[in-house]
C-alpha cells in the first residue's frame, strides 16, 4: 500500500475511535434515558478499535495511536522513517472527529463545552476520580505497556489467524474499564489531544501526561515482548559423534 492510502486509513480510524468513543462519553453516557455508563463507554472504545481493525488493518495495520506506532517500532515491526506520517495523520483524525463531536453536542440547549467537556483526559481536579498526577502517570504507563504486549502478541505469526482484533478490541475495553475513573483513560496521545485542542484551558496544560505516559508504556512493552517472544536461533544439527583418538 502507498503511504497516502495508509496515512487515509490511519486518519479515518482515529477518526472513528475518537467520534466513537467519546462521543459515547459525551452522547449517550450523561444522557438520563440512556445512561451507558462507565460499562458503555468502554466498550464503545473497544468497539472502534474492533470494526477498524477488521476494515483497514489490512491496508495500515490501525495503529489508530501514536504510542501504538512507537510501541510497534520499539517491537521491531515498524520502521522509524513511517512514524511521523502515522502520527500527523492520526492527529488530524483525532481534532476533526472532536470537532464534529463539538458541533453535534453544542446543539443541546443546556450543553456546555466548559461544564460538560469532551471527555478529555486529566488528572487531579480534571480526574473523573479525582486522582493525582502519580496515580495518572502509573495507571497509564502500565495499561499502556500491556496493550502494546496484547497488540503485538495476537499479531505475532505464531498466534492464531483472524483472533487479533478481538483481543486488541477487548483488551482496550478492559483499559477503559480500569482507569477512566482515574484520567478518564487515554493510553492514546492522539485521542487526548482532539478532544484537549477543542476544549483548550486545562485540558492543554494537562496534555504533556497523555503524551509522555503512552509513549513510555508503548516503548517499554514493544521492547518487552521482543526480548519475550524472540525467536533463537535453531542449533546445530549433530551430524555424528564424536570419537576417541587412537
Amino acid at each position: 500500500m502507498t503511504m497516502v492510502r495508509r496515512t487515509t486509513a490511519e486518519f479515518i480510524g482515529t477518526f472513528w475511535l475518537v467520534f466513537g468513543g467519546c462521543g459515547s462519553a459525551v452522547l449517550a453516557a450523561a444522557f438520563p434515558q440512556v445512561g451507558i455508563g462507565l460499562t458503555g463507554v468502554s466498550l464503545a472504545f473497544g468497539l472502534t478499535v474492533l470494526t477498524m481493525a477488521y476494515s483497514i488493518g489490512h491496508i495500515s495495520g490501525c495503529h489508530l495511536n501514536p504510542a501504538v506506532t512507537v510501541g510497534l517500532w520499539a517491537g521491531g515491526r515498524f520502521p522509524a522513517k513511517d512514524i511521523l506520517p502515522y502520527v500527523i495523520a492520526q492527529l488530524v483524525g483525532a481534532f476533526l472527529a472532536a470537532l464534529v463531536l463539538y458541533v453535534i453536542a453544542s446543539g443541546k440547549a443546556d450543553w456546555s463545552l466548559a461544564e460538560k467537556g469532551l471527555a478529555a483526559n486529566g488528572y487531579a481536579d480534571h480526574s473523573p476520580g479525582a486522582y493525582n498526577l502519580t496515580s495518572g502517570l502509573v495507571a497509564e504507563v502500565v495499561l499502556t505497556f500491556m496493550f502494546l504486549v496484547v497488540i503485538l502478541g495476537s499479531t505475532d505469526r505464531r498466534a492464531p489467524a483472524g483472533f487479533a482484533p478481538l483481543a486488541i478490541g477487548l483488551a482496550l475495553t478492559l483499559i477503559h474499564l480500569i482507569s477512566i475513573p482515574v484520567t478518564n483513560t487515554s493510553v492514546n496521545p492522539a485521542r487526548s489531544t482532539g478532544p484537549a485542542l477543542v476544549v483548550g484551558g486545562w485540558a492543554l496544560q494537562q496534555l504533556w501526561l497523555f503524551w509522555l505516559a503512552p509513549i513510555v508504556g508503548g516503548v517499554l512493552g514493544g521492547f518487552a515482548y521482543k526480548l519475550l517472544a524472540e525467536e533463537l536461533p535453531p542449533k546445530p544439527a549433530i551430524t555424528g559423534e564424536a570419537r576417541p583418538s587412537a
